[in-house]
């Protein structure tokens, strides 16, 4: 379990690198909702998205003898794009096992950023043993894409900025995958505002966060194959399933459609470019899935990394 005191002593420890993203709001989108509603633009971050937090932690909190043998990390995109810029950043080379259907966007910007590419295929491969084989071969330390405090602690730093500026909000919403962004924010939130109600949103097509709170432990899923790239992590972490199932009220899910419906409205009525991942939870809002007494919510927008054809599917 992580506490608000490591957020904090990641906020000071990351801030020299990240950028603290604009709150944003919309008239427009209060009306469609029928609530009033805060987002953390997490789409402007460095990399496009709130994984640097994290992944800048986690480097900055490697020993210094460590550094030199490099880091590696498995990731469909915007993880990459993190590790590849926090490695930089701290002098250190950085290898990223990709899968084969990554949005080409983020393979071309993880190279950008001075990052080595290993490719696999999703479906037949597993990344975290490959993961693994490199960090045992080479001695580089392996940077886990949300299953670790030090990046559960750096994520929960969007939300302690959040509501730093909103003051007293009713709610949260937070898109889930592994479930880094979401318990990170919840043990910011829930010690900043302990009576905020946290909820975390997940696409319909990758349900294993519902699953396992239904059930009561963790749900393993096939490899999922919704639109939300960033969000198909087929089962909560062993670390980020815990925290959230002590501090998060339930999980929403939305369908495929209603993740395109917000990322046009977010694009055309408020010029706030989201990926599907990124705009999971806004979806959740938009079609009314919170509680009708929740009249103030928090949305944290993860990224802003989509393809082209993706944009223009949608």
């Amino acid at each position: 379990m992580i506490t608000f005191h490591d957020i904090e002593l990641a906020a000071e420890r990351i801030r020299p690198h990240v950028h603290r993203t604009p709150v944003m709001s919309s008239r427009l989108f209060d009306q469609a909702a029928g609530r009033r509603v805060y987002f953390k633009c997490e789409n402007l971050q460095r990399g496009g998205a709130f994984k640097l937090r994290g992944a800048t932690n986690f480097l900055f909190s490697i020993p210094d003898a460590d550094v030199a043998r490099g880091v590696v990390a498995f990731s469909s995109g915007n993880h990459a794009q993190a590790v590849a810029i926090a490695a930089g950043i701290r002098g250190t080379k950085a290898t990223l096992v990709m899968p084969g259907d990554a949005p080409q966007s983020k393979l071309e910007a993880t190279l950008a950023y001075g990052g080595h590419i290993l490719r696999y295929d999703r479906m037949k491969e597993d990344r975290e043993a490959i993961g693994l084989r490199i960090s045992q071969e080479t001695g580089a330390t392996l940077v886990p894409p949300f299953d670790h405090p030090w990046i559960m602690a750096g994520q929960g730093t969007a939300a302690k900025e959040m509501l730093e500026e909103t003051g007293p909000l009713d709610a949260l919403a937070v898109c889930v995958g592994g479930g880094g962004l979401l318990s990170g924010s919840a043990v910011a939130a829930r010690a900043m505002q302990p009576e905020i109600r946290v909820f975390g949103i997940e696409p319909e097509l990758a349900n294993d966060w519902a699953l396992s709170f239904a059930a009561g432990h963790p749900i393993e899923i096939p490899p999922p194959t919704t639109i939300a790239d960033g969000l198909r992590s087929p089962k909560p972490g062993k670390h980020t399933f815990p925290v959230a199932q002590a501090l998060v009220e339930r999980i929403t899910t939305v369908s495929e459609q209603e993740i395109k419906d917000a990322m046009k409205f977010l694009l055309l009525r408020m010029k706030i470019l989201a990926e599907p991942s990124g705009a999971v939870a806004a979806a959740a809002v938009l079609a009314q899935k919170l509680p009708p007494d929740v009249q103030s919510v928090g949305v944290i927008i993860s990224g802003g990394n989509v393809d082209w054809d993706v944009l223009t599917g949608c």
